[in-house]
């Protein structure tokens, strides 16, 4: 059953303009959201729905239901489905699409940025091959949960701005109560989108969608004469950055399918995504990603493999003559080139916020490049061989700035391994307190500037399945409520809160995994 295509008038703000659905026609197919029975309102996200200009008051009880379960859409919405292809866990599919998704529109919010809204679990699409198109309450949620992380984090995240329960029941290994999500981004525009069109051979489009990509988000580069290459060079700049900050603080995305890199440098798909715990490279926790293929430590590798995706598309537009073997040629080279600048950009990024976290200024010499590399990668060999919490361990080293060394020797089993770094770390502060001002240097200085950077509470994943099943077994929210507050408040040590910062035991996270909610 069709949800109903009537405005719901009550709702007011949607000031909708859809360039994707104008500019893109034979990109996309039009689709409807299927009707919920039951709709009702679990999370609306006020602030975000206040930045993005609309009226918070019209959206709460029961319009918002109808609305973000998809039976009332409002004013301006043109629903589609959009078209894309992925390599996913290294097999290209070349057909995948919006299988349970559907972008509404598009709003400019009120600092002036082109914002996405779109929907998830909203029924099958002509994409879903074989799907039911659907979303359970937890796996939706749980899209709060992490993007609401990340944001507080201040890492580039796609936001939910609500999730409506539908009265439907969803059969995944048991039946569970379905839900849709609302979900908010710079664009839906990924890598999978060009591979779509040029495993077709469709260069015209392909060229079409390059050039709405620049205007979306790279503007200054449309009239550049390089702009293909530019584009391709802005993206990997971004996925350097972002992929920077998930290693920074033990973000393991889980799915790095080239479908889900995003080239407006957001993290989208919270599916089999978690925190690391104790610190370990190799660390896994999706149950799909049998050999590894997507573990912490290989995210730069992946992002790197996803962006030379990428430049092989972009290759015939790159090429000023596709049937000339030396322009062809000249092509490759210059996508070469930009992919073999990646891990520079990464390892540049990395260290940047590698530095803030132990406590550092940001200088441009190479000897303290070398020097404090070194002493990042030694602390994380310290962190691994210890098995040492990522996050504790990073934040009780603040307190260690300060002289406080107790919390931070209790997270090693042999604390006495602990000391030659510490040792080294300090020398390296002492420099670094050299010629700056006197409210700018010393141990206090360091310490209140690494816990503004090292978080005391990360999404753990105990707390999360906890909140979660409370709230899709017990249709209790409270939890999910109570986590959702403390993780929009990271660096706040406040002791009512300090249950979500504890690690947990390891025989929970032994053998914790994630599950993709398809």
């Amino acid at each position: 059953m069709d949800a109903p295509t009537t405005p719901l008038d009550t709702v007011a703000g949607f000031d909708f303009d859809n360039s994707y659905a104008r500019d893109l026609q034979g990109f996309y197919l039009p689709w409807k959201p299927a009707a919920a029975p039951q709709p009702r309102l679990l999370y609306l996200n006020e602030a975000l729905a206040a930045e993005l200009g609309l009226v918070v008051s019209a959206l709460r009880g029961e319009a918002g239901a109808q609305l973000f379960a998809g039976n009332a859409l409002p004013p301006g919405a043109q629903p589609i489905a959009q078209a894309y292809a992925g390599h996913q866990f290294g097999g290209f599919s070349p057909q995948l699409g919006d299988g349970r998704a559907l972008l509404l529109g598009e709003l400019i919010d009120r600092h002036g940025q082109r914002r996405d809204i779109a929907f998830k679990g909203s029924g099958r699409t002509p994409f879903s091959r074989g799907g039911d198109g659907k979303a359970a309450v937890g796996p939706m949620l749980r899209e709060v949960l992490i993007g609401e992380a990340m944001h507080a984090l201040g890492i580039p995240t796609t936001r939910a701005l609500a999730v409506a329960a539908t009265g439907d029941a969803v059969q995944r290994e048991r039946m569970l109560p379905g839900a849709v999500l609302t979900r908010v981004a710079a664009s839906h525009l990924r890598v999978g989108t060009f591979q779509f069109f040029a495993a077709r051979g469709e260069w015209e489009r392909l060229r079409q969608l390059a050039d709405y990509t620049l205007a979306r988000h790279d503007p200054q580069l449309l009239d550049t004469p390089d702009r293909y290459l530019g584009m391709l060079r802005a993206v990997a700049r971004r996925q350097a950055s972002l992929v920077a900050q998930w290693m920074n603080v033990g973000f393991i995305h889980g799915v790095m399918n080239t479908d889900n890199m995003t080239l407006s440098g957001e993290t989208i798909d919270y599916g089999p995504c978690a925190f690391m715990e104790a610190y370990d490279p190799a660390a896994v926790f999706s149950s799909i990603d049998q050999g590894g293929r997507y573990a912490y430590g290989n995210q730069p590798l992946i992002a790197r493999w996803n962006l030379a995706r990428l430049g092989e598309t972009l290759l015939p537009l790159l090429a000023t003559d596709t049937e000339d073997e030396a322009s062809v040629k000249e092509a490759v080279a210059q996508v070469t080139e930009v992919i073999d600048a990646f891990p520079q950009w990464f390892a540049a990024a990395h260290l940047e916020g590698q530095r803030a976290k132990l406590g550092l200024t940001v200088v441009a010499s190479p000897e303290h490049d070398e020097t404090d590399a070194a002493l990042a990668a030694d602390w994380l060999a310290l962190l691994h061989a210890q098995a040492v919490d990522f996050t504790l361990g990073w934040r009780r080293l603040g307190d260690a700035a300060r002289g406080d060394e107790a919390a931070l020797t209790t997270l090693f089993a042999d604390p006495e391994a602990l000391q030659p770094w510490l040792a080294r770390w300090r020398n390296r502060c002492a420099q670094d307190d050299v010629g700056r001002a006197p409210g700018q240097s010393g141990p206090d200085a360091r310490a209140e500037r690494m816990r503004g950077v090292n978080p005391w509470i990360i999404a753990r994943n105990e707390r999360v399945e906890e909140a979660l099943a409370a709230a899709s077994d017990k249709d209790d929210l409270q939890p999910f409520n109570d986590l959702l507050e403390a993780l929009r408040h990271p660096f706040d040590e406040v002791s009512a809160r300090s249950r979500y910062a504890e690690a947990a035991p390891p025989s929970v996270t032994a053998c914790y995994q994630t599950f993709c909610g398809t």
